[in-house]
């Protein structure tokens, strides 16, 4: 093994790539076959699906990661008793990494489909496994090696766009600043790449993109698949947030054929936040990011199919006769057959009222702190609008990389919308200032680039500006529910989709209009917004699918 992933893997090496005993080898046994390689034979090529998890019986297999221009490094090797794969193999999604026979090797190959048998029959091993593969994965995340290549400008909005989408989709990636990096200068002469079209992102599979959409760099890495147009699901969840992963996770461990869509990544809201300490079960707080990845992780183990970043468009009723309630068109012009449609597509981001806001956004102007902005503002002086949870969440994660920053608030205090906890913890920070009564008035920069935020003072009516580059917007958010204005699920006047006794008594609880579709989560009229309510609406809705199922069935 490297140093550098010695480094990374540190105390958790031996969790992360187990010898395991005869006894587990002959329980795994049933569950694969068998097979050859031959030494120097190629067993995985990276950007290619592998056949699945692979347990070495003799040999060994060398396990490598590119990292660029022709160079590999040696991650580990694998001997009798170990196990080739990751999260990839978990759904049979392209692999991450290079698998090689340094010698004669004698394994036996378990598919994507029994490995997961494997984990629901077996499950003290399947636990083992299991965290093997997620520890395989968060060491690719740290190494930053593995995975496609963005090269762009490091401050370009489209850059910063698709390093997001790859962070919070979970995927291995490496950013190539074309303006400093000598990599990256190689690879633009190599491609013939005109600056201006920067960025380009090279795939695992040798493709070259140009600024695609997060669509078209899913599908290139084998994160987005095609819909079967002949699959009938039992339940189609629209929205991958705490609700409609708990709803999958539930739905898909009772027997369901469950099928999860989101435009986005998973996640939803409660995947961007800092810092979640208020949900049961983690005293010491868990990143949104963290705890959302795990409930991901969780639904694909028991055979969730997940289709992002794919938006659904329009909900219909199916007719024809082969047991489909309901249509569900996404992009690319394919559908989704269900018998049932669980809607948890979230809220949208509300948007400051600014005239300019729109040039800064992505470069400037930011909807979440994660990792990514965090690096963007270290050292300087940044401002946040907001007074819930989240903007508490994200001040204080912001103090730690920032060297100032500025708490904005329309009320006359944090405390009548924000967890105590946080308002204290925000006054113990020194560099964080917050202003109440103040809101923001203009903003002004050039090239997409801020340079400059101007506030108010609502009852004083001050004005002060200050070079600020950075400007966080955590002003609540909107239903998410544009998609269905010709679908016929009746909403409330602010949008929010109404269901259960609010439509009378013929429907059942967290039920549309429209019999067998349901909502959960923040989407739905009178839903408490927290992360945990929303995880407790997606395990209730699955009594009621299943209720729905059994009287509906043919």
């Amino acid at each position: 093994m490297s140093q550098s992933s010695t480094a990374i893997f540190g105390a958790r090496r031996d969790q992360a790539f187990p010898t395991l005993a005869e006894v587990d080898i002959d329980r795994m046994r049933r569950f694969g076959e068998a097979a050859a390689y031959a030494a120097g034979e190629p067993i995985i090529k990276a950007g290619d699906v592998a056949p699945g998890l692979i347990l070495v019986l003799s040999g060994k297999v060398d396990i490598t990661q590119d990292g660029g221009l022709g160079r590999r490094e040696t991650i580990v090797t694998h001997g009798p008793g170990s196990f080739v794969g990751e999260l990839a193999q978990l759904s049979a999604r392209p692999s991450l990494v290079n698998a090689e026979a340094a010698e004669p090797v004698e394994a036996f190959v378990i598919p994507s489909q029994r490995v997961r048998d494997l984990m629901v029959q077996e499950a003290n091993l399947g636990e083992r496994i299991m965290r093997a593969l997620i520890l395989r994965r968060v060491g690719l995340l740290e190494s930053a090696t593995s995975g496609p290549i963005i090269i762009g400008p490091s401050d370009n909005a489209d850059v910063l766009r698709l390093q997001g989408f790859l962070a919070r989709s979970g995927q291995p990636h490496r950013v190539l600043d074309s303006a400093s990096d000598p990599c990256a200068k190689t690879l633009v002469e190599r491609f013939d790449v005109d600056p201006h079209h920067l960025p380009v992102v090279l795939c695992p599979n040798g493709r070259l993109l140009r600024n695609p959409t997060e669509k078209d760099l899913a599908r290139c890495i084998g994160l987005l698949r095609p819909i079967d147009a002949d699959t009938l699901y039992d339940v189609a969840i629209v929205g991958a947030g705490p609700a409609g992963l708990a709803a999958a996770v539930y739905a898909a461990s009772e027997g369901l054929s469950t099928i999860v869509l989101d435009c986005r990544a998973f996640g939803g809201q409660a995947g961007a936040s800092s810092r979640i300490e208020n949900y049961l079960g983690f005293p010491t707080g868990i990143t949104g990011m963290a705890l959302m990845a795990r409930a991901y992780n969780q639904a694909q183990k028991f055979g969730v199919e997940m289709v992002i970043p794919d938006e659904a468009k329009l909900l219909s009723a199916a007719t024809d006769k082969s047991g489909a309630r309901y249509l569900l068109d996404v992009g690319d012009g394919e559908t989704v057959r269900a018998r049932s449609v669980v809607i948890a597509s979230g809220a949208r981001y509300r948007r400051l009222d600014v005239a300019n806001l729109t040039q800064f956004e992505g470069t400037s102007v930011h909807y979440w702190a994660s990792p990514i902005e965090g690096r963007l503002c270290a050292g300087q002086e940044v401002a946040l609008v907001g007074a819930g949870n989240s903007a508490g969440q994200a001040a204080v994660y912001l103090a730690s990389h920032a060297h100032k920053v500025v708490l904005l608030a329309r009320g006359g205090s944090l405390e009548a919308s924000m967890s105590r906890y946080l308002v204290e913890r925000i006054r113990a920070q020194p560099n964080i200032e917050v202003l109440t009564e103040t809101e923001i008035e203009a903003l002004e920069g050039e090239g997409g680039n801020l340079a400059t935020v101007r506030w108010r003072n609502r009852v004083s009516g001050e004005e002060t500006t200050r070079p600020i580059r950075h400007l966080f917007l955590f002003i609540g958010a909107d239903p998410n529910t544009d998609w269905l204005a010709q679908c016929n699920v009746t909403l409330d006047a602010k949008g929010f989709i109404r269901t259960g006794s609010e439509l009378g008594p013929a429907h059942g609880l967290m039920e549309t209009s429209l019999g067998g579709v349901f909502a959960i989560g923040d989407v739905r009229c009178g839903s408490v917004k927290r992360v945990a309510a929303a995880v407790g609406e997606g395990a209730q809705v699955v009594a009621a699918l299943h209720a729905y199922l059994a009287q509906t069935k043919s």
